[in-house]
């Protein structure tokens, strides 16, 4: 059995992620797809104070890239939305894949709320989709709300509860997003455009388990068996017996990860980065932002796990309670998690605020870790065209007046 160090681990992990170098040229719109491939998952949340999420999980990788790319991989069916580990982008080639995990999904809470919607509301239901076939892709904007009737469920008014049920079933699909708003249409007329059989038979449970692990795997670059289910947000935990059979085939591999309590599997199409990694030659050299929803992060219990980094995103609670921040990014630097700071881009203003700025324990400050965090603040405030950056509290202290310093110089 391969034995890495953990550092090792992380940099597979960051290859596999497309986190460990920083790009060498400037992207093109392919590249945005390319990226949900290797990621196999791109999460959807909406929260704006920096740019929504899934556009940051691509800047983190790509750089300075256009946004309208990924609105143009949906329309154009490149990608596709689906409920997975949550709302998230997919690369059209798993389609199927998706299509057939729907059922499996019955203990997810978007599929238990689906199922009570069409329970409860079958025949106005029925009536949208009549609608949708006889007139075309709609918005939920185009319904209005009778006038002092109070609004459920996340302020939903129900046309748009009804059409997010029928999104989850699959009855209803996301031809196109306009100002991140969904266009919900017919299968047949979104993915149908695109994938010749889209309604055949679904791929069997099994293969889909098998499928949904192995995809779990490449995509993580490493990862322990309790892991896994996660990425799809597939069910039930596996165990390393769950993973012999697909060892014993020679998909998965299975590594020794000093310090850690259970084995890593390794994909086999993963097999000459595992080598790099066991021989001491993958190098990070990448420093940048993440979204609180991007993969590496996303599974609380592994970043700790991988990175020793404690995360948990505070938008949710009372200001009050909140120990970092609203909106969090973590800081991957040259392959390690040292810090994370709350921002917000005041677009108006071209002003990038960083609110707070947190170094993680044992992370000292240097001329090195100071030259990389302005390097990743200014070209993340550029590409949001915010290009004033201003630093607030920071901890430790005297963090603030040395980035300050730093950023003034380096703007020079």
């Amino acid at each position: 059995m391969p034995i890495l160090d953990a550092q090792q681990a992380r940099l597979l992990h960051l290859s596999a992620q497309g986190l460990l170098s920083t790009p060498r040229r400037r992207a093109v719109a392919a590249d945005v797809v390319a990226a949900i491939e290797r990621m196999a998952l791109l999460q959807i949340d909406t929260i704006h104070v920096v740019a929504r999420s899934p556009y940051l999980v691509l800047f983190s990788r790509l750089g300075d890239y256009r946004p309208e790319w990924l609105d143009a991989a949906l329309a154009d069916g490149a990608i596709f939305e689906c409920w997975s580990h949550e709302a998230c982008f997919a690369p059209v080639s798993d389609y199927a894949l998706h299509r057939a995990a729907r059922s499996l999904r019955g203990h997810h809470w978007s599929m238990k709320h689906a199922l009570r919607i069409a329970r409860d509301h079958a025949e106005p239901l029925r009536r949208l989709l009549d609608h949708v076939r006889a007139n075309g892709a709609v918005k939920a904007a185009d319904f209005e709300r009778p006038p002092g009737r109070a609004s459920a469920w996340w302020g939903w008014k129900d046309e748009k509860r009804w059409l997010e049920a029928a999104f989850a079933l699959g009855d209803l699909m996301i031809a196109r997003r306009e100002n991140f708003h969904r266009v919900y249409d017919l299968p047949e007329r979104v993915i149908g455009r695109v994938v010749p059989g889209w309604n055949e038979a679904p791929l069997p449970a099994a293969e889909v388990e098998r499928r949904q692990i192995e995809t779990a795997v490449k995509a993580l670059g490493i990862a322990q068996a309790g892991w896994i289910a996660d990425y799809f947000r597939s069910g039930r935990r596996h165990r390393d017996a769950d993973l012999d059979a697909v060892v014993e085939r020679g998909t998965l591999l299975r590594v020794e990860v000093r310090g850690w309590d259970a084995p890593g599997y390794v994909h086999c199409d993963r097999a000459d980065e595992l080598a790099k990694a066991l021989a001491g030659a993958l190098r990070a050299s990448h420093t940048t932002l993440l979204s609180p929803f991007d993969p590496v992060v996303w599974d609380r219990a592994r970043a700790a796990a991988m990175f020793g980094f404690d995360y948990r995103l505070e938008c949710y609670l009372p200001a009050g309670r909140r120990r970092y921040g609203y909106f969090v990014l973590p800081i991957l630097r040259r392959g390690r998690l040292c810090g994370r700071l709350d921002a917000k881009a005041h677009r108006s203003e071209e002003t990038f605020e960083v609110k707070t700025i947190h170094l993680e324990p044992g992370v000292a400050m240097s001329d090195a870790l100071l030259a990389d965090l302005s390097a990743a603040l200014r070209r993340c405030a550029a590409w949001h065209r915010t290009p004033r950056v201003v630093i607030g509290r920071s901890a430790p202290r005297e963090l603030t007046r040395a980035l300050r310093s730093r950023l003034e110089s380096d703007a020079r």
